[in-house]
């Protein structure tokens, strides 16, 4: 049986895989400035894409997946997507304010300010789903391997 932290820190590791799945075409295709980009930026290294990916996985990983796991029950609506896209909101919401007001004004440039902006919502809505959908099935599968005694002791 996995502790809370640890399937928060798989389901985590789960949904920055999958977001990650979907930055690679747009740092090829150059559609909207990367967020990995956007994070090097934000603490000052704008030119340092490989820093921004580690703090990318590191973020996703070992700070929003156990803070998943930990708020996950308080979370509003009733399924685990809809709860992992309120708190990947929720993280968005903060990420853009410490870019705001933080960060370099020139964060979003005018020509895919608009768009960097959807763009990361929309990842963090995906990666919000995938965190919560991974989190549930990790979950349950706990519930199931549960041995339901009334009364008793398991043998050993």
């Amino acid at each position: 049986m996995m502790s809370r932290l640890q399937k928060g820190l798989i389901a985590g590791f789960a949904a920055t895989v999958a977001v990650s799945l979907l930055e690679i075409p747009n740092l090829f295709m150059n559609w909207f400035d990367p967020f990995q980009s956007v994070i090097a930026a934000l603490i000052g290294m704008p030119d340092a894409l490989a820093v921004g990916w580690v703090l990318h996985a590191v973020a996703g990983v070992l700070i929003l997946g156990p803070l998943f796991a930990y708020l996950c029950p308080r979370l509003p609506t009733d399924t685990p997507e809809t709860k992992g896209i309120v708190f990947a909101v929720g993280a968005w919401v903060v990420m853009m304010a410490g870019v705001f007001i933080v960060g370099d004004y020139r964060t979003f440039n005018a020509g895919s300010g608009f768009g960097t902006i959807a763009w990361l919502l929309v990842t963090h809505a995906v990666f919000g789903i995938v965190l919560g959908n991974v989190y549930a099935r990790l979950v349950a599968r706990d519930k199931r391997q549960t041995p339901h005694v009334i009364g008793g002791a398991t043998a050993h």
